[in-house]
């Protein structure tokens, strides 16, 4: 994997902003790469040790040149969702005719926009690693923040194929395992496994707060497991804030849900219903036991799916999203290009997922594969 592209602009220099370039300059053949933020001691530091090539403040005339057509081939927006649109605004007006992508946690809202403002949306392909850390700003940035994270990418059932392919490319290089969702699918999934539990971790904080003052001992004792369960509870209150409100309907559902789920061990408790108790806990502790079974992966163990297609826009994405659909994880992805019309894709998976669930997706939808299992060695 390498990265296929010769200059990226990256607009925010934080904590996510920050690690991809310090991940992309650590590549053997890295691209040249523009910082553009708020705060210039953030750039500073940034280009000092080596992330940036070379860094501008927002309101400096070098972001149009860096912004103008041939000033880079890739833009990724590493700012919040409320910023957005001038971002976008901006990228238009200095007429940008390469890729964009972004790293935000909540797809509607920004998805939204872009169609807005845009006068070529299939330039843009949404993008969010699940990757992160209670703390904020470039002070926190990592290289190998993404090493074996999931990098979610959205694309369009249309014209998206070589953009997509690109993306995967550029953020498999970094280390991070890319999986397709849907648009319309992502903000509903991500409001269960990221931005609820924020919500719950902040109110088990809540709840130990409550109680300090009575029980001196309390926050000592919270020092151990408990610190750990509510880690994500140190994040940014700004931040978090923005996100639930941009991704409101799906949190809310997901908070009354888990408030439902608390209720019924409120209410076996009450009635010492033992049975009932046990019941649900044993449910939990088998999900839970299953989680690194099935998303930690052996990469001793790969396995190759070579599929005959007929090449037309959205196809990349209709296979990768049958993958997706299977929690497959795919780890590379090649086209062999047979006639004007014709070619195999060429999918390299990890041990992840239900194989036979992508396979019968695939004969469902009229594809002809063979499956093989490889070797790192191959």
């Amino acid at each position: 994997m390498s990265i296929p592209f010769s200059k990226v602009v990256i607009i925010g220099v934080g904590l996510i902003g920050g690690s991809i370039a310090a991940a992309m300059k650590k590549e053997e053949n890295p691209p040249i790469v523009y910082g553009i933020g708020l705060h210039e001691e953030s750039l500073v530091r940034a280009k000092s040790v080596g992330a940036l090539d070379d860094y501008a403040l927002a309101d400096d005339g070098r972001v149009t040149e860096w912004l103008s057509a041939g000033g880079c081939d890739l833009v990724i927006i590493a700012t919040p969702v409320y910023s957005a649109r001038d971002w976008f605004e901006r990228i238009e007006s200095c007429g940008y005719d390469g890729i964009i992508t972004d790293v935000a946690s909540t797809k509607a809202l920004i998805c939204e926009i872009a169609e807005e403002v845009l006068s070529d949306p299939s330039r843009y392909l949404p993008g969010h690693p699940m990757a992160g850390s209670e703390s904020n700003g470039f002070g926190a940035a990592r290289a190998d923040l993404f090493q074996g994270a999931y990098w979610i990418l959205c694309p369009a059932d249309d014209t998206q194929n070589e953009v997509f392919l690109k993306l995967h490319e550029t953020f498999s290089s970094l280390g991070a395992r890319i999986i397709s969702i849907s648009r319309d699918q992502h903000d509903s999934a991500i409001a269960i496994v990221s931005h609820v539990p924020h919500m719950v971790a902040s109110s088990l904080v809540e709840l130990a707060g409550n109680h300090a003052d009575e029980r001196k001992e309390l926050l000592r004792l919270a020092a151990g497991g408990f610190k750990d369960s509510t880690r994500i509870a140190a994040g940014s209150p700004e931040l978090w804030a923005g996100i639930a409100l941009d991704n409101k309907d799906a949190v809310a559902a997901g908070l009354h849900e888990m408030g439902e789920i608390l209720a019924r061990f409120e209410d076996a408790i009450v009635r010492e219903d033992t049975d009932e108790l046990i019941d649900m806990l044993a449910r939990s502790a088998e999900l839970r036991r299953s989680l690194p079974a099935r998303w930690v992966p052996d990469s001793a163990k790969l396995t190759q799916v070579r599929i005959a297609m007929t090449d037309h826009p959205g196809i990349i994405a209709e296979v990768t999203g049958f993958a997706a659909q299977a929690g497959c994880n795919i780890q590379s992805i090649e086209i062999n290009h047979i006639s004007e019309g014709t070619a195999v894709l060429d999918l390299i998976l990890t041990d992840e997922g239900d194989m036979g669930r992508f396979g019968g997706n695939l004969i469902n939808n009229g594809f002809d594969f063979l499956f093989a299992g490889l070797s790192q060695e191959d």
